[in-house]
């Protein structure tokens, strides 16, 4: 899985995600040739790799075991993470919407790795038990519609979705849609502390935060919701509420495409072509969690914008860990918390190919970006639940 071994390292996820349904157990060898995995060899495996253009080397039982000891050793920043079982996948979106219409989506169809659509209905029956693993599509929690009123209020597909936002809200027995998205972001919130993997992009991470550290306010003015917000509502936030953001100021005007103070997007000036930002590095041994999630061939990724683009680093939580962010800038791009038993990872920006994706831009194609170190990272969080989980000491 470096740079130079591997030609479709996207791919490589979905082949090890296709041994592991199989039950056989794989090795993630975390630092060791860009995060490379150790299948046992088979000739199903062999061709299935052939099927769909995964670089692989066959290794013999002596090299195995050169290459487990030398992870092994005390001097070396390497780790061999059990991978044991193909982790279940639901991806929290509208029913209806097009695998390239989020990243996650497009490259879970790319990488063949196979998932279920949930929506609100869904979650509000107590649906997430049956995953391991959630990723929150572009949502707005907030109940604000994106915040796409000022540009987009008059277009037939805006006034559609909330027409079928409102729909949903009223079937489900809410009177507002702000309500509902409350509640459910609120069962979001209790999957992850039970025990649940989430992953969210782009407006989906502070628009999550900004719902739960909202609880039991209006924040929504009248042309969203049919009434005024609640008088002096920014003093009511509660950010002890909230997973990975604190002391974020709410954007008043519904004529702001922007959320909050969280989000980089307006105050930053980087130039598309100096824009990239940097992975951490972690111990294998001692932090394997963090270690897993920025296994890549590169430690500099390309960035790319979106609605939250990235997050003010003075608004991140002390213990949420920063695990890519653009040093000049002073802003995260991809982070990863703990919250209860679960584990969430948020990631700024829309589409890692796609520097600024627009309402209405063509798909990015995959095939032509099959080594994508800023997609590879969302593979890692699909993969990360497999991993063998340690004993808690007691």
């Amino acid at each position: 899985m470096d740079a130079e071994g591997q030609k479709e390292h996207l791919k490589a996820y979905g082949i090890t995600y296709w041994t592991l349904e199989r039950q056989v157990k794989v090795k993630w060898l975390l630092n060791y040739r860009g995060g490379s995995f150790l299948l046992p060899d088979s000739e199903d495996i062999r061709k299935e790799c052939q099927i769909r253009g995964v670089s692989f080397e066959i290794l013999s039982d002596a090299k195995t075991e050169q290459i487990l000891t030398e992870i092994s050793s005390p001097s070396q920043n390497m780790e061999a993470v059990s991978l044991e079982k193909a982790p279940r996948i639901a991806v929290y979106s509208p029913k209806g919407n097009q695998p390239w219409d989020d990243a996650v989506t497009m490259v879970l169809t790319y990488a063949e790795i196979p998932y279920e659509i949930v929506y609100d209905e869904e979650v509000m029956g107590d649906q997430l038990i049956l995953y391991d693993w959630l990723h929150l599509h572009h949502e707005d929690f907030t109940g604000q519609y994106g915040k796409f009123y000022r540009a987009y209020r008059a277009a037939p597909w805006y006034i559609e979705e909330k027409r079928k936002a409102e729909a949903l809200a009223a079937k489900m027995g809410y009177n507002k849609v702000s309500e509902a998205k409350r509640d459910v972001a609120l069962k979001i919130r209790d999957y992850v502390i039970g025990g649940g993997f989430m992953f969210a992009m782009c407006s989906a991470t502070d628009s999550f935060d900004i719902s739960l550290a909202a609880e039991g306010i209006d924040i929504c003015e009248t042309m969203f919701d049919g009434d005024p917000s609640e008088p002096g509502y920014q003093s009511k936030i509660d950010y002890n509420k909230t997973f990975a953001f604190k002391n974020f100021t709410l954007e008043r005007s519904p004529m702001v495409y922007e959320f909050s103070s969280i989000d980089m997007t307006m105050k930053r000036r980087i130039a598309k072509e100096t824009d990239y930002f940097s992975l951490m590095d972690y111990s294998a041994k001692w932090d394997p969690i963090p270690c897993m999630l920025v296994q890549n061939h590169t430690a500099l990724v390309k960035g790319f914008m979106g609605q939250t683009t990235s997050y003010d680093r003075d608004q991140v939580k002390s213990n949420v860990l920063v695990m890519g962010e653009n040093k000049t800038n002073g802003e995260a791009r991809y982070i990863h918390g703990i919250k209860g038993k679960g584990f969430f990872t948020f990631y700024g920006g829309h589409d890692p190919e796609d520097y600024q994706h627009r309402v209405g831009d063509a798909k990015t194609e995959l095939a032509l970006h099959p080594n994508s170190p800023g997609y590879r990272l969302i593979l890692n969080n699909v993969l990360f639940p497999a991993a063998k989980k340690k004993k808690q000491k007691t």
